[in-house]
């Protein structure tokens, strides 16, 4: 029985040994988790180690700015804020998809205000903007107009051919510039020497870098502005100065100088006020000796030269002039021309006015007259301005139906509806409404088609104290990481310890208190242990899989407090003389090194005892005492796999991986999930069609089309499929053909006879048009030509009966036709009668 209780109490601590084991290889794990997770106060570290990185990097691209400067970065801020968002993780962001710029992405900054894209996200930007503009052109106009496109965010315009197709650094030397971690990101590490704007004649310094160029630093010698001064060195970038002194130049009223001190541009006009006669001479005023000119508000009087009337002219200069009414004048339709005395009115001519009325069509029916002409009362048949309808009315008024348009407007969404439209339908005036890229806000323009514009809001995202705030794009602030804070964690300790260790503000659970314990143990000495109030402890069998088919969990931890240490059994394993009374078992300090289950590590407790289960068992492998491996398994994994294996250090080969590959497709605007297992074991076949995600490829052929191919890895084939409509020369036969037959001159369209015999008689109709055209303007040119000659004739007669006495006729030749005809007839009437008598 003896025996047996020994036994038991030695399995007893033997388990608890053997949690504890267990228990600091799940510490080990949490920590090199937290350390990876940078939730330690090791990441700290790293983070200082990362700021003087950048700081190296910073001090390398300013270097030949500041020397021609001595030191002085004070113009620098602006450069060095876009370089900290370029180092800083998710500072820079895509406005199209609301995504980070990384270092090994191509991106495209816009020259206007400097905000980078991804390369692939602004050339689609550029096509579905240049697709929406054209969309509403015709075959015939299709190709032959330059459309712009524009930056979404300062909506600086750019020319189709300006489209990016490759990925440049920041000052556009070299294509495709490596990923280097000692240059800022997307740069080429050289000399940027660019144009500052304003252009001074000298080039930038910095190292190739985002945003804009800083101020020139360059030492030029130049005088102040009204040049009284020595010239003295100083910046080119603030080369105009002021000496302060009085300016001297004779203002632009010859009279006084300028006072004001030392200025750029034109002298400001003389502040001095001064008696001065306005421009007639009658009256005197104080005015600014800036605006001698000057006019008072009584009329001139002055008698004109036709002694009968005075100048109507406010005061004014020089002399008055001829009577307005002296000389030729017409009258008041414009046609006859008079020479009157100034005292006497034109009078009207009796011809018909004729002035083109208010409607432009029809001319004006009365007699020569004074003022304005009547409006228009002609009754036409007038067609509404829709066109679908007609009415007689009178030609002044208009006329508009009561149909509504139907069309669709710009924004194909919304019909016209407006009353008798004429289809120039207006844009639409309904608000756009549709949720943006952010997911907070919706569109607030006008009704439109294709993407909206990127939300313009910016977001504050806090650190967990809310002392230390940076401004991300909405949208941003659910993805990006918070930024770094300087100041110290101030949350109180969960463990014994009064104070905790010194370590930065950070989000969740503070880092495990690294003190000593110094909890009194049992036998009276202090714990010299690290602290183990809330240590982390696996959780083992606390989840059961439903099935083959799910997925291994990652192991879950928990935070207890840890039993005392207790005193460890050790193992022989050398051999040292010592006296008989004390020749016990020892440690000799060294590593256990049995070879543990996992077949691939050694225990690396310190020499202790170890309990053979079987008597035949090899004795370089471990025992119960010896630690469990909690590595992860480092195995090499199969060629393009870039996951780790889910199953902890192991014998034998891995299992395969079943877990899910997030790839871009060939045309890179959707994003596949595949079995990493499908793409590690498949041939380039295979991997083709695994990659495409069966849409049509939105490449653009160089005819113009879109590509038909599905989607597909390489260049677009040229042979374009599409039909488009080929006419011949008169534009009556068409047909259609592939695009591609047209690019290689293979297809073509010639007019038959049925177009020339169409031409011919068309030929002749026009010119027999054009000759009965010319036959009718002659005869309209020689009606005009009679009807002014007989104008002519008529003014004539009228004259002369002015001028010529008119001669009372005398009663005969008043009545000698009416008596000699009866009696002429008489006279017919018997020699007839006669000759018939005789007969």
């Amino acid at each position: 029985r003896a025996g047996q209780g020994n036994a038991y109490f030695l399995l007893i601590e033997l388990s608890s040994l053997k949690k504890f084991d267990e228990i600091k290889k799940a510490n080990q794990a949490a920590a090199k988790k937290l350390v990876e997770d940078q939730l330690s106060s090791s990441s700290e570290d790293d983070d200082e180690d990362a700021e003087v990185k950048q700081g190296k990097i910073l001090d390398k691209t300013f270097t030949i700015y500041t020397s021609q400067t001595d030191g002085d970065a004070s113009e620098l801020e602006r450069t060095r804020q876009y370089m900290n968002d370029a180092f800083q993780s998710g500072a820079m962001t895509c406005l199209i998809c609301i995504a980070s710029v990384k270092r090994n992405q191509a991106v495209w900054s816009c020259c206007g205000c400097f905000c980078i894209f991804h390369l692939v996200c602004i050339q689609k930007w550029a096509k579905d903007s240049l697709f929406l503009v054209s969309s509403p052109l015709t075959d015939d106009d299709f190709g032959k107009k330059d459309y712009p496109w524009p930056c979404p965010k300062c909506r600086f315009e750019y020319k189709r051919a300006e489209t990016p197709s490759r990925y440049y650094c920041y000052c556009g030397k070299v294509e495709n510039p490596a990923v280097d971690p000692w240059l800022v990101p997307h740069s080429c590490g050289q000399i940027c020497e660019r144009e500052f704007k304003p252009s001074c004649g000298h080039k930038c310094l910095l190292l190739c870098h985002p945003g804009p160029c800083p101020p020139c630093p360059k030492m030029v010698t130049t005088t102040c502005h009204c040049k009284k001064a020595k010239p003295v060195p100083r910046r080119c970038s603030a080369k105009e100065w002021s000496c302060r002194l009085p300016c001297g130049r004779m203002l632009l009223c010859g009279q006084h100088a300028c006072e004001n001190p030392c200025h750029a541009g034109d002298c400001q006009p003389c502040p001095r006020v001064s008696k001065q006669r306005c421009i007639c001479g009658r009256q005197t005023a104080e005015r600014l000796c800036a605006s001698p000119q000057w006019q008072c508000d009584q009329v001139c009087g002055k008698r004109l030269p036709c002694g009968n009337h005075t100048c109507e002219q406010v005061c004014h200069a020089g002399p008055c002039g001829d009577c307005p009414r002296s000389g030729k004048r017409f009258c008041p339709c414009g046609k006859t021309r008079f020479t009157l005395p100034c005292t006497e009115d034109v009078p009207t001519c009796g011809d018909s006015c004729d002035k083109i009325l208010e409607c432009g069509i029809h001319k004006c029916s009365q007699r020569c007259h004074r003022g304005p002409c009547e409006i228009c009362r002609q009754e036409v048949e007038k067609q509404c301005r829709c066109g679908k309808h007609t009415k007689c009315m009178p030609c002044h008024k208009p006329y508009l139906c009561e149909t509504k348009c139907t069309k669709i407007r710009d924004c194909q969404k919304h019909q016209c509806r407006r009353k008798c439209c004429s289809g120039n339908c207006p844009p639409c005036d309904q608000v756009c409404g549709r949720t943006l890229g952010c997911r907070n806000h919706k569109c607030p323009s006008g009704c439109h088609r294709g993407s909206c514009n990127p939300c313009p809001e910016t977001v504050d995202v806090k650190c967990s104290c809310g002392k230390t705030v940076i401004k991300v794009p909405c949208g941003r602030e659910r993805t990006i990481r918070p930024p770094k804070c300087k100041q110290l964690c101030s949350r109180p300790p969960t463990c014994h310890h009064s104070t905790q260790e010194k370590h930065y503000c950070h989000f969740g659970r503070c880092p495990p208190c690294r003190q000593p314990c110094q909890k009194t143990l049992t036998c009276g000495h202090l714990c010299p242990v690290s602290c183990h109030d809330e240590a982390l402890v696996k959780q083992t069998g606390s989840h059961q899989s439903a099935g083959p088919w799910e997925q291994p969990s990652e192991p879950a931890f928990i935070r207890t407090a840890l039993p005392l240490l207790k005193k460890k059994k050790k193992r022989k394993k050398r051999v040292s003389p010592l006296p008989c009374h004390s020749a016990n078992p020892y440690s000799c300090k060294r590593f256990c090194g049995r070879l543990l289950d996992c077949e691939n590590h050694t225990c690396m407790k310190e020499c202790h005892h170890v309990t053979k289960l079987n008597s035949s068992a090899d004795g370089k492998k471990a025992g119960p005492e010896c630690s469990q491996c909690e590595e992860e398994c480092t195995k090499p994994r199969p060629s393009g796999c870039p996951h780790r294996c889910v199953l902890p250090c192991h014998p034998g080969d891995c299992p395969s991986c079943l877990q899910m590959l997030k790839i871009k497709c060939h045309c890179k605007l959707s994003v596949l999930y595949i079995e990493c297992l499908k793409l590690t074991c498949a041939d380039l076949k295979e991997k083709e069609l695994l990659i495409s995600c069966k849409n049509q490829c939105p490449k653009e052929l160089p005819c113009g089309h879109r590509c038909k191919e599905i989607c597909h890895s390489g260049s677009c084939p040229l042979n374009c499929s599409q039909k488009v409509k080929l006419r011949c020369l008169c534009k009556r036969l068409k047909k259609e053909v592939q695009c591609s037959k047209i690019q290689e001159g293979q297809a073509s369209l010639e007019c038959d006879a049925l177009c020339k015999e169409m031409k011919r008689k068309a030929y002749e109709i026009k010119e027999a048009e054009a000759k009965a055209a010319l036959e009718e303007e002659k005869r309209r040119q020689q009606a005009e030509l009679e009807a002014f000659e007989n104008r002519l004739k008529g003014r004539r007669k009228n004259k002369r009966r002015k001028d010529e006495v008119e001669v009372e006729q005398s009663s005969w030749q008043k009545y000698k036709n009416l008596i000699m005809l009866p009696v002429f007839g008489v006279a017919v009437v018997m020699v007839a009668w006669l000759m018939v008598y005789n007969d």
